[in-house]
């Protein structure tokens, strides 16, 4: 299926028009800043809470409330520029920690959690934490030992919990009776915390928290996380020699994991240890907590081919089976999935798994979906109903090529909520939804709320327009039919011959790029201004299509490198292409498919841009690569083969030698300048000609306006030099 746009994305705001591209892209940050987000619906239909900053340049959130009952007006419910008084904001290690873990280049309210009634909002700002009243619209502080991270209120509104120097704290809603429930034990070096998620949880399990409150609102579920086992790495900053390293607990592959723990802890202070086989399944991967019935674990083992559902007795913290999974042939691994598993209000257990070939919602026994919807994420689960973001599976009568949906799904069948071409998501509770949607012919999102299907409101957004719309054209590529995107120069007229090409891939698993959306195609677009041909390709291991496309890349990651240049082979013969000059970009997983690219496939790729790379798999951490590569220590010669330092990582000698362009933050704690600098060791030694740009002070994210500019005209700038283009 080929869909193309060219549509209009309008006149850019002034301020913009002053600016270029990169900078305009960079100082909205990639065009989130003023769009709303972290949507909670009250139960009752009467509101809905969000945050948005101010405008499109501005980073730090505020708190709003859209009241329905007054006729849908937006209001303002916490303000971090009034409660701080103007003040700069000041983070701790942890928050910052937190903060990188999830990818949060925001300021102010970056998160905040509600009451079950959505009255009562909690939330933390230069470590201090403040309450807000949603209905009156005021909002205070409570003062407490700081700094404080994640705090949650009680589903009664009557406390707050929240997390200061390792322990779980909980005080009064009125500010009164603060006290510690769970704190670390011992003396030393601080290896215990509560309440936090720890490293492995936060960055690949999708498990932001550490503590839940039950529903009757007298006790919590506290997780208790130790890493001292944990290798200890340091990170320098070579540009201020003289300030210490930061030591950081990094759990590399083959290395020991945090120790996680978990409790019913009361609001006295009891504490009872939930109890499972730990030595056998170490990850907790998964709490839920509601009124539809017991504590809810899902428990992984270290391999991730099997693992539990089990419900806690809170009681005495003994657990039962509620269910089993396992990979019966061992070659593949179990995903983990956004909102499930969860209760349905009967008491069934609801899940997502992997059956007969397709990736498929379950209550209960029952399957509820098949081949036709490749399933995504539970969103919602009602008496009625399951609210479910999916793809189109296998089984689709036309394949929607980068399009996800939101689908009403019961025993009577399956009902798509979302009807435009595009990439949409939603919360729910009650009768009333929020449906945040993406198409490709405008730039942003766009919210509606929703009360029984027909919209009831809209949400603003201030995020600025773009200075530029992509020319894309979504269409699959080569023998496998892999989902692409081609970019054109906004200028260039049909006949007018071939333009080199820049692949722009991320490439790997859990990282969609070709999507039925506009802004994720902003910054191709403008390579592709630069005189570029730019082929976005999701090969075989990225996400939305189905668990066998998914689940191919066990053991070996060279497949997504054939899959690219399948991708790129195939497009050949419908669009501009020259091949004799095809260089490849990439960050994270597609940095390290940039290098591979290079120096694997020197016969298609004539330069590359690595950004952030992993080079070498060891260096990786334990969930995110054993899930892949296996152990290091059994199964050595797949880490040989997917590296890129090692003698087969840098292929035959003889092969031609095609420029390399080496970016990489040192600040990074995610993946870890080393693996630059052993790539640049490598290739040195190799006697191979590379590019290193290191970005003092910068992590795995480059929030910094002018280095996320000045970036982007680099690479240009080597791509143009590296294929010799005038």
């Amino acid at each position: 299926m080929t869909i193309e746009t060219h549509g209009s994305a309008g006149p850019a705001e002034s301020p913009a028009q002053r600016l270029s591209f990169p900078r305009q892209h960079a100082r909205t940050q990639r065009f989130t800043l003023g769009a709303p987000r972290a949507f909670t619906v009250a139960p009752d239909g009467s509101r809905v809470a969000f945050l948005r900053s101010s405008s499109g340049t501005d980073r730090a959130n505020q708190l709003w409330v859209l009241d329905l009952a007054d006729g849908a007006v937006e209001r303002v419910a916490a303000d971090p520029q009034a409660l701080l008084n103007g003040a700069a904001e000041r983070l701790s290690a942890a928050e910052r920690a937190r903060r990188e873990r999830s990818r949060e280049g925001g300021a102010g309210i970056v998160g905040y959690a509600t009451d079950a009634a959505v009255e009562l909002a909690a939330f933390a700002l230069s470590g201090r934490l403040f309450a807000a009243e949603l209905r009156a619209g005021t909002a205070r502080e409570l003062r407490t030992p700081a700094p404080v991270i994640d705090p949650r209120p009680s589903p009664d509104g009557r406390h707050i919990a929240y997390v200061a120097g390792g322990a779980l704290r909980v005080t009064g809603a009125d500010g009164e009776g603060d006290r510690a429930l769970a704190e670390p034990e011992g003396e030393g070096e601080g290896t215990v915390t509560y309440g936090l998620a720890e490293f492995i949880a936060a960055e690949e399990m999708s498990r932001s928290r550490g503590f839940w409150w039950s529903p009757g609102s007298d006790r919590l579920l506290v997780a208790r996380a130790d890493d001292a086992a944990v290798r200890r790495w340091w990170i320098a900053d070579p540009a201020h020699p003289e300030s210490e390293p930061t030591k950081v607990a990094y759990p590399a592959a083959g290395t020991a994991n945090a120790d996680v723990r978990l409790f019913v802890v009361t609001l006295d202070g009891a504490r009872t240890e939930v109890t499972w086989d730990r030595a056998r399944y170490p990850y907790l991967a998964r709490v839920h907590w509601s009124s539809a019935g017991a504590p809810l674990l899902l428990v992984q083992s270290r391999d991730q081919l099997s693992q539990l559902y089990l419900a806690v007795n809170p009681d005495d913290g003994s657990t039962r089976m509620v269910h089993a999974e396992e990979d019966a042939d061992e070659t593949a691994w179990l995903e983990l999935f956004p909102g499930a598993p969860s209760w349905s209000p009967s008491g069934k257990l609801v899940r997502i798994v992997d059956e007969g070939g397709a990736r498929v919602l379950a209550v209960g026994e029952r399957p509820l979906t098949g081949p036709q919807l490749h399933v995504r994420a539970v969103l919602d689960v009602a008496d009625d109903d399951v609210l479910i973001s999916a793809s189109a599976g296998s089984a689709a009568a036309s394949p929607e090529t980068g399009e996800v949906h939101v689908y009403r799904v019961n025993e009577l069948g399956v009902e798509r909520v979302s009807q435009e071409a595009g990439v949409h998501s939603a919360v729910r509770s009650g009768g009333l939804t929020v449906l945040v949607s993406a198409t490709l012919d405008q730039p942003g999102t766009r919210v509606q709320v929703l009360r029984d299907g027909k919209q009831a409101a809209t949400v603003a957004s201030y995020a600025q327009r773009p200075g530029l719309t992509p020319r894309v054209t979504l269409t699959e590529g080569g023998a496998r039919k892999i989902p692409c995107a081609v970019l054109l120069p906004t200028d260039y007229q049909e006949g007018s011959g071939p333009l080199p090409v820049l692949l722009d891939p991320y490439g790997g698993p859990h990282g969609q790029r070709v999507v039925a959306a506009h802004n994720p195609y902003l910054t191709s677009q403008w390579f592709a201004d630069q005189g570029f041909a730019v082929i976005v390709a999701d090969g075989r291991g990225t996400p939305g299509r189905s668990p066998a496309w998914e689940k191919a890349v066990r053991k070996d990651f060279t497949l997504t490198l054939d899959d690219q240049v399948d991708a790129l082979q195939g497009l050949a013969s419908s669009f501009p292409l020259d091949l004799d000059r095809v260089a490849i970009r990439g960050w994270s997983y597609g940095g390290y498919l940039a290098g591979l690219a290079v120096l694997r496939r020197p016969d298609v790729f004539h330069a590359g841009v690595a950004g952030a790379p992993v080079t070498d798999w060891r260096l990786y951490d334990t969930h995110y690569t054993e899930r892949y590569l296996g152990d290091p220590g059994a199964d050595p010669d797949a880490y040989a083969l997917n590296s890129l330092v090692t003698e087969e990582g840098l292929a035959a000698p003889e092969n031609p030698h095609r420029p390399l362009m080496i970016v990489h933050g040192l600040a990074d704690d995610n993946v870890v300048v080393a693996h630059a600098l052993r790539l640049s060791s490598a290739l040195l030694a190799a006697g191979r000609p590379h590019e290193v740009l290191p970005l003092s002070g910068v992590t795995h994210m480059t929030p910094q306006e002018q280095v996320a500019e000045n970036l982007l005209l680099l690479q240009v700038d080597f791509l143009k030099r590296a294929l010799a283009l005038s």
